[in-house]
């Protein structure tokens, strides 16, 4: 090709120009259909959708029990055989050989007061019942002798042998005889009756429990000087307080409005505080006959059926007063939430439960109905919000507001 030829040659801008317009218009277009596509799909997915406002409800964990309860009521484990051990006489306290929690016997030592004069009151009182015996025994000796003296007068003066004036000396012989007799056995019986005294009161400076129990205080220490007077409960006097654990009950306070739903021998449910994790049987043991006019209610005590050592006295309880007794499978704690919340699909139940500000539907396997609630045996656990309403606006990842109670 020649020069000219070369010359000759142009490229058509225009054309190259129209060919670059139109593919870059395909490459918006490309972008503008990805957008609404990924838009459409945020927005069936919920993302772009305005949140829901539901309300929901937790999983709890509920007794059968609460299904059936006709009343409730709170008050305090009390014993019904509590004592304040103190002693009969003044004295100081030597020993102590009980502290708090210890059990103790029905007769068992608890302390020991001082003795020494008392000890001595009693080695004397032994010493005279010793001599009141060996004068008895002496008196008795005197009377054998007299009562021989005298039989044997008696006869000789029957036959003539002897003057009146002999026999009458011998006969008084066995009148001062038997007298002496008397005297001798009576000081005997005092000398034994004041044995018995002194017996006492060494037995007083011993202080023992009373029946059966648990210390639950200690109101004095070795050293101490103790005494009778004032003693009680919550008295210095006391050396310990002991109660017997099998007399616990618990005392509480019913309106005398509902005094009504409560019967003697009622079934009822105890919960403490300070074992809340359990649930002992109860039975309504008296409805104590009288009502406390400042605070407009009746004592109500329940007695345990079921004994635990863990029990105090004093402890905070709170009792569910039960329309019938309780089946041995309704002891267990079961998990549940309110039947409302379950909705059924396809033939499954499901709930939507609460992640963030979503929901997620979620299958779940149901038990018995318990009431208004239904019990939850898998698919959620306890603690776990759901939605309880309305269920008809919220589907699997539905943003959701909570609404304020």
């Amino acid at each position: 090709m020649s020069d000219e030829d070369i010359s000759k040659l142009r490229i058509e801008k225009t054309k190259t120009a129209n060919h670059r317009r139109k593919r870059g218009e395909y490459f918006y277009l490309i972008f503008a259909l990805m957008g609404i596509i990924v838009i459409g799909l945020l927005y069936v997915t919920g993302i772009f959708s305005p949140a829901v406002q539901v309300e929901v409800v937790s999983i709890t964990q509920i007794y059968p029990s609460q299904t059936f309860t006709l009343l409730n009521a709170s008050g305090y484990v009390v014993a019904q055989r509590k004592a304040a051990v103190a002693s009969k006489v003044t004295g100081r306290l030597v020993s102590l050989s009980v502290e708090e929690g210890n059990t103790v016997k029905v007769g068992q030592v608890i302390a020991r007061l001082e003795s020494e004069d008392t000890t001595a009151s009693r080695n004397r009182a032994q010493a005279n019942v010793k001599v009141a015996r060996f004068n008895l025994e002496e008196a008795k000796a005197e009377l054998h002798e007299a009562v021989l003296f005298y039989n044997r007068y008696k006869e000789l003066l029957s036959r003539g042998y002897v003057s009146q004036s002999e026999y009458d000396a011998y006969e008084t012989r066995y009148n001062r005889a038997q007298a002496a007799v008397g005297a001798a056995d009576a000081a005997l019986k005092a000398s034994t009756a004041a044995l018995n005294e002194a017996d006492v009161m060494l037995e007083y400076t011993y202080i023992r429990a009373p029946f059966n129990g648990v210390v639950l205080t200690k109101n004095a220490d070795i050293g101490d000087i103790v005494t009778p007077i004032g003693a009680a409960a919550e008295a210095k006097a006391a050396v310990v307080t002991i109660a017997d654990m099998d007399s616990l009950q618990v005392e509480v306070d019913v309106s005398e409005s509902n005094i009504n739903q409560v019967r003697s021998g009622q079934p009822c449910e105890i919960q403490l505080d300070a074992l809340s994790e359990l649930r002992f049987r109860g039975e309504v043991h008296i409805i104590v006959p009288t009502a406390d006019r400042s605070k407009a209610t009746v004592m109500v005590k329940v007695r345990f059926v079921d004994k635990d050592s863990r029990i105090l006295p004093e402890m905070s309880a709170k009792i569910a007063f039960l329309s019938r007794e309780i089946k041995d499978e309704e002891r267990k704690v079961r998990t549940a939430l309110n039947s409302a919340a379950v909705v059924e699909r396809n033939g499954k139940k499901l709930v939507f439960l609460i992640k963030g500000n979503s929901v997620i539907e979620t299958p779940i396997t149901v038990g018995a109905r318990l009431g208004d609630m239904i019990e939850i045996l898998s698919g959620v656990k306890a603690g776990d919000m759901v939605v309880v309403r309305p269920l008809n606006k919220v589907k699997d990842g539905s943003r959701i507001k909570v609404a304020e109670k």
